[in-house]
């Protein structure tokens, strides 16, 4: 009677947590389905029926990712690559660089190896509001405002999560596994997928890093070209601009599902003894 009662208050607790999860998961992916919604809908009626479906009105299908991908004298397939080239290039660069210097930093020990890791975890807590201009003026004078250059200033602000992760994960293996390639490498695969997907995430969607080194007149990423939507007098494209926005944000969502049973295992990981 007791084990009766027992798993029916735990089954309740189930129940209640079920319910509560469900309604946070809806609320989450409420803007998704919204920028979905009206993506697909006319430029008019995006701002008075926002929250409605499309209606024989108001749908006009894939026509505003059409305009959205031929708006302007910038090629789309151009805006695509260099999103695409700056994202990949810049993870695996932080990846690789990164999972070495957590290798060095929690196999030495010594004073310079962590003052390095404190300088990387610092990193973390400094508002990039307040290094930008002079990140900006950096850049334009060492030539680092290309997208083929682009990924060294992404790897110095993504190394201090990274680096913070990945050295966590390698004290807890043992001294003897020494050879870095070959043995700690392929065991750091759960924290190298999580930090990836970090990674990637801010990469692709960030806005305020580009605009600030790249010339804009020669290379966009695709949070600029969606900035640049607009018509005659300021006017902006509604329509057009959540198709690219759903666009923009489609391949991370693909990304994130095919990783998501890494995740939470890779920050464990990175947590131990971090």
């Amino acid at each position: 009677m007791i084990r009766s009662d027992a798993l029916r208050r735990r089954e309740r607790r189930q129940a209640l947590l079920t319910v509560v999860f469900t309604i946070i998961s809806v609320i989450y992916l409420m803007p998704v389905l919204l920028v979905l919604i009206n993506s697909l809908k006319a430029n008019a009626f995006v701002n008075t029926e926002t929250f409605k479906l499309p209606t024989a009105e108001s749908f006009v299908g894939l026509k505003n990712y059409v305009k959205g991908m031929t708006f302007g004298n910038f090629a789309f397939y151009k805006v695509v690559f260099y999103s695409f080239f700056i994202t990949i290039t810049s993870t695996a660069l932080i990846l690789v660089c990164t999972s070495m210097a957590a290798w060095y930093i929690s196999r030495v020990g010594s004073l310079v190896s962590k003052i390095v890791y404190y300088l990387c975890v610092f990193s973390m807590v400094v508002p990039f509001q307040m290094v930008m201009y002079t990140l900006a003026r950096t850049a334009d004078q060492m030539h680092l405002n290309t997208p083929w250059t682009i990924p060294v200033i992404y790897l110095g602000f993504g190394a201090g999560l990274a680096v913070f992760m990945f050295t966590g994960f390698v004290k807890s293996l043992p001294l003897e596994m020494g050879t870095f390639f070959r043995v700690v490498l392929p065991m750091l695969k759960p924290t190298m997928i999580s930090v990836g997907v970090l990674e990637i995430m801010w990469v692709w969607n960030d806005y305020l890093l580009p605009s600030l080194v790249l010339d804009i007149n020669q290379y966009r990423t695709i949070p600029i070209h969606i900035q640049y939507l607009k018509g005659s007098y300021g006017t902006v494209d509604m329509g057009a601009t959540m198709a690219l926005i759903m666009l923009s944000i489609l391949p991370v969502i693909i990304f994130y599902l095919c990783c998501q049973k890494h995740i939470i295992k890779g920050v464990a990981a990175g947590a131990v003894k971090g």
